[in-house]
């Protein structure tokens, strides 16, 4: 009897190890199923490599290469200038004026308006090397792009702010509208005679107290360009 149980005990466990070993090596059975995989690591989001190179990049770097060949300079735009074979190798802040022109040193006025910094620096390059320098590396960058301005009207007279003013490229800038950027009439203003003179020579006159204190803004004129506008005093004071 003793060893009928012997028997019957060392079966079971015979069968228990046998299909335990078969469930586990069952093919097509994955023990980790359960447990999906981690995703792969995200690459770091890299930054995008066509953008053009800033202002600060520019001007440290000794190759003309890298100028940039897409924007076109304007009026009243700023570059930053320099010449790499120069002794102090210093960057200088220049203006395009009004008539798109850029004054270089050595060199003088440069036609600007149209062109790109990388055409530009060509341009000025070859004049350089033609007197100055045997050779001679230009790095040329925009500094300040107008983007807001038509040109520049010019005030004087008797108003409280003379000077130059920019022309607002989202509006139409008018007489009436300078005269109260530059502070307003002067005490004693001839308001009914302002005169305006066009870069052609011609003159006009307007009146902006009729303007102005009696409501007729359809006679305001509208400036140009390189307008000057005048405000006379009145030649009684009363």
């Amino acid at each position: 009897m003793r060893y009928r149980v012997y028997a019957i005990t060392f079966a079971f466990c015979v069968w228990v190890s046998v299909t335990g070993q078969a469930q586990r090596y069952t093919p097509g059975y994955n023990q980790d199923a359960a447990t999906p995989a981690p995703p792969p690591p995200i690459a770091d989001k890299q930054p995008p490599t066509d953008l053009p190179p800033t202002t600060s990049t520019v001007m440290r770097t000794n190759s003309m290469a890298v100028l940039d060949d897409k924007k076109k300079l304007g009026p009243n735009d700023y570059v930053s200038f320099r010449v790499v074979e120069d002794r102090d190798n210093e960057s200088q802040r220049l203006r395009v004026n009004d008539n798109g022109e850029l004054e270089v040193p050595y060199v003088g006025l440069v036609l600007a308006q149209g062109r790109t910094c990388k055409e530009l620096a060509y341009n000025i390059k070859s004049l350089l090397e033609k007197e100055y320098y045997y050779h001679a590396t230009v790095i040329l960058a925009v500094d300040r792009i107008s983007e807001k301005s038509r040109g520049r009207i010019y005030v004087y007279g008797s108003v409280k702010g003379q000077g130059p003013q920019e022309i607002p490229a989202d509006e139409s800038y008018t007489v009436s509208k300078a005269v109260i950027r530059a502070g307003g009439f002067g005490d004693f203003a001839n308001k009914r005679k302002v005169k305006v003179t066009r870069k052609n020579g011609h003159d006009f006159t307007v009146d902006l107290k009729r303007i102005i204190e009696e409501g007729h803004t359809e006679e305001d004129m509208v400036l140009q360009p390189d307008d000057q506008i005048y405000i006379p005093q009145r030649l009684i004071n009363m």
